[in-house]
């Protein structure tokens, strides 16, 4: 969809030669909105032009047990887990990492490259299944809630930070964010923040960067992963927040101040993905019916312009802004009503 609005396109593999440098050519400042473009050719792409963030910031992102690493040397309780390279390690595993969630350390994102596992026998049927490529084993942890932070840092060191959101998954695959985070008490709200910022400081990160944290039922946090770019957690911001994570993106890229965001009205935001424009299995594409949820006091429709619709494939997003949380969840809700989703606050 953004090559259709784009000065240009560059329509090549990432790794391309040819496409690199036909892109260098027409840009003038690069960023990325995808984890999984290759840390070398962002690199590549650094030689000749400024690119935030930087490959080497990306690089830890992409791998699941640097990450964690990462994690712990700034200091951040990481989820209990263990590195696996071949399956010689499986039988090292420790028994309080089962049962666990095996993820493949790189290439993974929406609940793609990983599998539940609750003994011995399934983690090696997993990691057979996974390619015995190398994973992480997380620990699957009691949780009260999960949290978001996404902050953006300047080359000067300058960070700012949206306000702090509560997500709630189905499948993987995000499907609500509250913002403020009514689960969060002031002083937890801070402790993540400060935790996100010592994460970005000590990688120089320059960009959007989010920061997942998972809130165990003892009040406890760990971290749980971060990505390189503008996320879908913070998406509302385009609504609810006087500085969006797209323009704080731009700002930082450019060398600009990055300002101080304000959330103008508590929101939530709904995915939509491509199962809503279906019926059934068997039934044809069609439009939801969005003239209905428009007409819910509050409501922001954003479609990405995807043609084909597939069941998982985030379409668009729906933001509820209104003068408190309670209220816009009520709104959120009798839209998921309208398009037949489950009530948002299902886990």
């Amino acid at each position: 969809p953004a090559g259709r609005v784009s000065h240009v396109h560059v329509l090549s593999g990432y790794t391309d030669a040819n496409g690199l440098a036909e892109f260098a050519r027409d840009a003038d400042a690069v960023t990325t909105e995808f984890e999984n473009v290759p840390a070398a050719s962002i690199a590549t792409l650094a030689e000749s032009l400024p690119v935030a963030p930087a490959a080497d910031a990306v690089a830890v992102c992409q791998d699941r047990a640097r990450e964690k690493a990462h994690f712990e040397a700034c200091g951040v309780p990481a989820v209990p887990h263990a590195v696996l390279t071949s399956a010689d390690d499986l039988a090292g595993v420790a028994d309080d990492l089962l049962p666990g969630i095996l993820k493949t350390s790189g290439l993974g994102y929406d609940g793609k490259g990983q599998v539940r596992v609750g003994t011995r026998e399934e983690l090696a049927e997993g990691f057979a299944e996974l390619g015995e490529v190398p994973c992480v084993l997380e620990q699957r942890l009691a949780l009260a809630y999960e949290l978001s932070v996404i902050l953006a840092r300047g080359r000067d060191g300058a960070t700012a930070v949206l306000p702090v959101q509560e997500n709630v998954h189905v499948g993987g695959i995000l499907s609500t964010t509250t913002v403020p985070a009514p689960s969060a008490t002031p002083e937890l709200t801070a402790e993540v923040v400060a935790a996100a910022k010592t994460i970005a400081a000590a990688l120089d990160y320059v960009g959007v960067l989010c920061v997942e944290f998972f809130v165990l039922d003892d009040g406890s946090i760990v971290a749980n992963e971060m990505a390189p770019r503008p996320h879908n957690s913070g998406h509302y911001s385009i609504d609810a927040v006087d500085l969006s994570q797209f323009e704080l993106q731009v700002r930082a890229l450019a060398g600009l101040p990055l300002g101080e965001p304000q959330l103008l009205r508590p929101a939530v935001m709904l995915n939509l993905l491509g199962d809503l424009w279906f019926d059934g299995p068997d039934t044809p594409q069609a439009e939801p019916d969005w003239p209905a949820v428009l007409a819910l006091p509050g409501v922001h429709l954003h479609l990405y312009g995807k043609t084909e619709a597939r069941p998982g494939r985030k379409m668009g997003h729906l933001t509820v802004t209104a003068e408190n949380v309670e209220a816009a969840r009520t709104v959120c809700e009798r839209a998921a009503l309208i398009l037949g989703l489950d009530p948002v606050d299902d886990d």
